[in-house]
């Protein structure tokens, strides 16, 4: 049996960052992660020849200051978005070129829909003190209201709400009626608004880390060193006066505290004795993870380049509703991100691999070109299958969850003490929020040897 200070359960970003700055404060510490590697819902695969794809997480933010510095820590550059010529929407099935973030040329009536709808996400984020959503004005109303419910009543046009239904319940890898408005409203108010959760340049899809999300895990690892133990799922954390027993697949550790950075949907999984306070056993049960895959299709180079295209694109309800150039900072190979998310990923998964393959690249001719049905390889990870990450790669809260369950995101339970993107007020669903969420926890815990 393994004796330290802290044992951390998950080796993501929010449990890494934990581990490293438990650490570097002098603590003994022991990291059990459930898979055979580490990065969670982040994960780099290398191609060769200096590329690779990142099948998670992968986009860094502006104001996403933790990541950031943690990149600077370790020597990580970032690299910017390539953003250079027009997007692309395609409404039946007529593709529209656009510069920004709202696409402007779609009508009068779609497009005053469309900034209409963008106003008042902005104003409502406004109202919503992010440390405590549950107490927003209006709070009981919203968390009784679906963001399909608010779509409804305030989107008219039907390609402007198909649009931003893609868009916005896309963040959540949900459908629209399965989301609470409030925990909506929470998120984007966390990542400072609309315009910046579904924005590309000075927004959440801004930069990249050369080298894909394992340039930063990787090198944390490799300072843990042997603190890490893979192939070890938690099965059960035990509480006493004196400590707590966590014990794993094959491995138990004996530690003073005890800080769990896996999704709200995995915790559910690990048997805690004495058992969790109602609330907290209640928010394991109601904040499920969604459905999401991502494709790369990789082509010899980006030629959607030369076509005056940024590889930006969006098209509702087909089997590649949003695209975006992942292109590593060499520009070479051309890599196409195919992103699928909620109902439509879930209708994908039940299709056969070589028909939904074909599925996604004749959409990716019709935006594209004959050039994108011809990639030179192509992947897919699809997280709905994931064991250890429980679906998508944010939990969200359906409605009634945030105002009844909600204060019990990040209060610890006894020695035990909750990390992960879901519990950062700032930056939630994002890498940057992970990243806080360890290094709050990790606080917590050393501060309690000076309380």
């Amino acid at each position: 049996m393994a004796d330290v200070d802290v044992c951390v359960v998950g080796a993501g970003f929010a449990g890494l960052t934990a581990a490293l700055r438990l650490v570097q404060a002098g603590r003994t510490v022991a990291v059990l992660e459930a898979r055979d590697r580490v990065g969670g819902r982040t994960f780099t695969d290398s191609l060769g020849n200096g590329s690779y794809i990142d099948r998670g997480g992968a986009w860094v933010g502006p104001t996403q200051d933790r990541i950031h510095a943690l990149m600077d820590e370790f020597g990580v550059p970032s690299y910017k978005q390539f953003n250079e010529g027009a997007n692309l929407v395609v409404l039946d099935g007529k593709p529209h070129r656009y510069k920004g973030t709202v696409p402007l040329k779609l009508g009068p009536w779609v497009t005053a829909n469309m900034g209409i709808a963008f106003l008042n996400l902005e104003r409502l984020c406004r109202s919503i003190p992010v440390n405590e959503p549950w107490n927003a004005p209006n709070a009981a109303e919203h968390d009784a209201t679906t963001l399909a419910t608010w779509l409804k009543g305030n989107v008219y046009s039907k390609p402007a709400h198909d649009l931003l239904e893609t868009g916005v319940a896309g963040c959540y890898t949900s459908a629209a009626s399965e989301v609470s408005l409030l925990f909506v409203l929470f998120q984007m108010a966390s990542g400072g608004g609309p315009r910046f959760v579904l924005g590309v340049e000075n927004g959440s899809q801004d930069a990249r880390p050369v080298g894909g999300m394992g340039a930063i895990y990787r090198p944390i690892a490799d300072y843990l060193g042997e603190r890490i133990h893979l192939n070890q799922p938690v099965r059960s954390i035990t509480q006493d006066a004196d400590g707590a027993t966590v014990r794993a697949e094959s491995t138990t550790v004996r530690a003073s505290r005890v800080i769990v950075a896996v999704p709200i949907a995995i915790a559910s999984h690990i048997l805690f004795d004495p058992q969790l306070p109602v609330d907290r056993a209640m928010l394991h049960q109601r904040m499920p993870g969604g459905s999401i895959m991502k494709v790369a299709a990789i082509y010899d180079e980006p030629f959607w380049r030369a076509d005056g295209l940024t590889g930006l694109s969006a098209s509702p309800g087909t089997a590649a509703p949003v695209t975006i150039d992942a292109c590593t900072a060499s520009g070479k190979p051309g890599i196409l991100c195919v992103i699928v998310e909620g109902p439509n990923c879930r209708r994908l998964g039940r299709m056969t691999e070589s028909d939904r393959r074909q599925a996604i690249l004749s959409d990716l001719a019709i935006r594209f070109g004959p050039k994108a049905a011809n990639p030179v390889d192509y992947h897919e990870q699809d997280w709905t299958l994931e064991r250890y990450s429980g679906g998508g790669m944010l939990s969200h809260a359906p409605t009634g969850v945030l105002t009844e369950f909600g204060p019990a995101l990040r209060a610890p339970c006894g020695r035990i003490h909750w990390a992960g993107t879901e519990s950062s007020p700032v930056m939630c669903g994002w890498v940057d929020g992970a990243v806080r969420s360890g290094e709050r926890a990790a606080h917590e815990v050393i501060d309690l040897a000076y309380a």
